[in-house]
């Protein structure tokens, strides 16, 4: 998986670079989401590699379209898949922003077990095992170990959100837990990134925008670093749901954090509910 994502990393960094120079066309799919020739084609790059080094393995990935459910309920059924995101962030690759991110799971029997959340822009590489340590390779090949913070008060703590289509809940939600400071960034592996690099502490996610491959390569690296991601709701995420949306979001914290900002949700909840409506 990491040589895997590695070289699809290498790739995307070469497209960011031609995007710069002549931008690419984008597309919309059926949600309103872009997506570029760049998308797919590291999306082919990897499902290629994947099945050639993991033979009969299934997999997932966004741009590899799964229009019957039941097509849908055989793949995530299985003992183990590989949930794929080639490009987590298409609007910041657009936007020149940055904060994009390669992303490889692996779900065993419907749990998160491993992954991979490459930033090509920064030419950091964070992968992690459930049972094993979470670690960072730098552009230069040289490695270290990486965990959560140790923060504990909320006034203390720094949130990552969304920058470019931030939920509702985020702000009544920072306001009832006092957060210190809250920090606009995109791309989901990048904000969780963050959470291991020492620059955020929680992220929050409401609504049911996010998807399995969202979710699967940070949920297996948070959990190596230490840290905690679940739904809105304190469970786990189910990888071997049919429904490939995630309806309650997710929380992703140090763990220290969690059970604070669990207990914050509904309240947060109702008050997005009442300002929105």
């Amino acid at each position: 998986m990491i040589v895997i994502a590695r070289a699809a990393a290498v790739r995307v960094a070469e497209l960011y670079d031609q995007h710069r120079v002549t931008r690419f066309d984008v597309d919309l799919k059926a949600a309103g989401e872009p997506v570029t020739r760049a998308d797919r084609e590291v999306n082919e790059m990897i499902c290629q590699a994947l099945a050639e080094r993991f033979a009969g393995v299934a997999i997932v990935a966004e741009e590899s379209p799964l229009d019957d459910p039941r097509e849908v309920e055989e793949l995530v059924s299985q003992h183990q898949v590989f949930f794929v995101d080639p490009i987590d962030g298409t609007r910041e690759f657009l936007d020149l922003g940055g904060e994009f991110a390669v992303m490889i799971g692996l779900a065993i029997d419907g749990r998160a077990h491993a992954g991979v959340l490459a930033l090509p822009a920064e030419g950091l590489l964070l992968a992690g095992r459930v049972g094993t340590r979470a670690f960072v390779e730098e552009a230069g090949g040289q490695r270290r170990l990486v965990g959560v913070s140790d923060c504990e008060r909320f006034d203390q703590a720094t949130m990552v959100a969304s920058r470019s289509h931030r939920p509702a809940i985020v702000e009544p939600l920072r306001r009832r837990l006092g957060v210190g400071s809250l920090q606009p960034c995109g791309s989901v592996g990048v904000k969780v990134a963050r959470l291991l690099t020492g620059g955020a502490d929680l992220y929050v996610h409401g609504g049911p925008g996010l998807k399995l491959w969202d979710s699967c390569a940070p949920d297996a690296v948070i959990t190596a670093g230490g840290g905690r991601l679940s739904d809105l709701d304190g469970g786990g995420i189910d990888y071997g749901s049919r429904n490939l949306h995630l309806p309650r979001g997710l929380v992703a914290t140090n763990g220290r954090l969690h059970p604070g900002v669990l207990s914050a949700v509904g309240w947060a909840e109702r008050e997005a509910a009442r300002v929105g409506g």
